[in-house]
């Protein structure tokens, strides 16, 4: 292996003039200007920090980064400084997380962990889906270690085209559907013939005005919120046995590909041929629970949440929100949730559910100064 470049300070900080976003940890340099966007804490920050040593920083406060945001960072290492150069003042920070954090100029964080394509337990350059179920008791841990690449699951290039999805097409798709079932959901209630407990007692049943459709609505997307944490806890979030090669090739099917490569952006919305499969069972649930119309009007609610809750969730690994809102923070909590607290913090839409099932994700607390 060639030995890694050498780059003078004059030379990073020329690149940063012309946009690019180079860091440094110690004596290693690293490229983040792909990264800048999708970077958590909003890509201001970053920005601010190009060109400066961010050693310190990495442990905080505000946020000490975890050992997988450690060595998604390695991901991205372009060369080394020149010897002398690692020494010019980095960003101002706290003495003591400098103290904490204070080790030998060319030595990489002993938390950081080196990507090694060729030695990554399975062959990138083949699908995956096929290979995953043979890592046996490696996998939970190979599969909650991120990485930065795209991820192809089959050999035959029409399964694969129908695992994947740009983020728009199920806004396209669904949300017609949605306008159109609400259309009728609302013009059957205005009937007048909708009488819930009718197929028990004909006296004693409560008829459903037009004008009960937008709680019902909202009642739907209610429920969808509870279903969304309930299948990312209990389904997205099984561990399958390490001597079942089936339900592990299952699990990374539903959810493991994405924890493996969080930001592959084909891969962050539910593509719209499986979905309707899923969509079509919970359709069939709700009319064998509710009356058909009270059923539908339910049921086009929670599609509506189904909607909601995928933009968002694109939106939580590629938009940049503004600091100190709500999709701020919801952004920093849920790629928490990748990279340390895979076992918590299962609310992506909300946090609301992760409350009483405590599941939050604990907050983060840095010892004061005397």
């Amino acid at each position: 292996m060639a030995a890694p470049r050498s780059f003078s300070a004059a030379e990073v900080r020329a690149r940063c003039a012309q946009g690019a976003c180079l860091v440094r940890c110690h004596s290693r340099l690293y490229d983040l200007s792909g990264f800048v966007r999708l970077h958590p804490g909003g890509e201001q920050l970053l920005l601010q920090r190009a060109g400066t040593d961010v050693s310190a920083a990495l442990d905080g406060p505000p946020h000490r980064h975890s050992a997988n945001a450690r060595r998604w960072l390695e991901q991205y290492y372009l060369g080394e400084m020149e010897p002398g150069d690692e020494q010019s003042p980095p960003e101002p920070v706290d003495e003591k997380v400098v103290d904490a954090a204070a080790q030998s100029p060319a030595q990489m964080d002993p938390r950081c962990k080196t990507v090694d394509w060729e030695k990554d337990l399975v062959d990138w350059q083949k699908p995956l889906l096929w290979q995953v179920g043979y890592l046996g008791e490696k996998y939970d841990e190979w599969v909650h270690q991120p990485v930065d690449r795209p991820i192809r699951l089959f050999h035959s290039d029409i399964l694969e085209s129908l695992s994947k999805t740009a983020w728009y097409m199920v806004f396209l798709v669904w949300t017609p559907v949605v306008l159109y079932l609400s259309w009728v959901s609302y013009t059957s209630l205005a009937q007048g013939n909708t009488r819930l407990f009718y197929s028990f007692t004909t006296e004693y049943s409560i008829p459903i005005h037009k004008y009960c459709f937008p709680f019902l609505f909202l009642l739907g997307m209610f429920l969808w919120s509870l279903i969304e944490y309930l299948i990312h806890r209990f389904v997205f979030h099984m561990k399958p046995p390490a001597s079942n090669y089936y339900l592990i090739t299952l699990h990374f099917l539903l959810h493991g590909q994405h924890h493996k490569s969080p930001f592959d952006s084909s891969r962050l919305v539910f593509p719209p041929v499986p979905a309707s499969l899923v969509i079509g069972f919970f359709y069939g649930v709700s009319q064998l629970l509710l009356p058909e119309v009270l059923g539908l009007s339910v049921f086009v609610g929670g599609l509506c949440g189904y909607v909601v809750y995928d933009m968002m969730h694109y939106y939580l690994h590629y938009g940049s929100p503004e600091k100190g809102t709500y999709l701020y923070g919801l952004k920093a909590y849920h790629v928490k949730h990748h990279f340390e607290h895979q076992k918590s913090g299962f609310g992506i839409s909300t946090r609301f559910w992760d409350h009483p099932f405590r599941t939050l994700i604990p907050e983060e607390t840095f010892e004061k100064e005397n």
